[in-house]
């Protein structure tokens, strides 16, 4: 009995196949410091825009409006006469000024006020749309009314029972 030595095929391009993960891997971790660095720039952008009177929120959740601001802290009001000082690296967010104009929309309800066809007014229709709560007082008296005994809403469980 003779043995022979057979050469075994080669698969062609292994030293592709070996450098393709490594250049996902260096890849991934590019992309994923590229995203830090941006989110880094613009905590700093917040942070250098502070300026007395904004109202912030830190990254620990405390609300508070900036009083000073110096290089490395900053001193929030987060009640009445309540001072405290932050790194502003703590500085998580700064919230927006609210524009209270663009609220008021409602119209002033006039003694002249037209009914409408049903005999509300403009107004009252206009309350009437706003308030959505049900009266469940009112909705049994119209049962017991009809003379039909009708299921009253019921809420749901508050707990559970064992």
């Amino acid at each position: 009995m003779q043995l022979l030595a057979v050469p075994m095929a080669s698969s062609g391009g292994g030293g592709i196949t070996l450098l393709l993960p490594l250049i996902l891997i260096v890849g991934m971790i590019w992309f994923m410091s590229r995203t830090q660095r941006k989110q880094r720039d613009r905590q700093a952008k917040t942070v250098a825009a502070l300026t007395p009177g904004s109202k912030v929120i830190t990254t620990s959740g405390m609300v508070g409006i900036v009083e000073e601001t110096d290089d490395e802290y900053v001193t929030l009001e987060i009640s009445d006469g309540v001072l405290i000082q932050v790194v502003k690296a703590a500085i998580g967010r700064v919230i927006p000024e609210e524009d209270t104009t663009d609220e008021v929309t409602a119209a002033p309800a006039t003694a002249d006020a037209q009914p409408t066809a049903d005999g509300q007014s403009a107004g009252d229709q206009a309350e009437a749309e706003k308030v959505d709560v049900p009266d469940t007082a009112r909705d049994q008296a119209a049962a017991k009314a009809d003379g039909k005994v009708r299921d009253a809403p019921k809420l749901p469980p508050t707990h559970t029972e064992n």
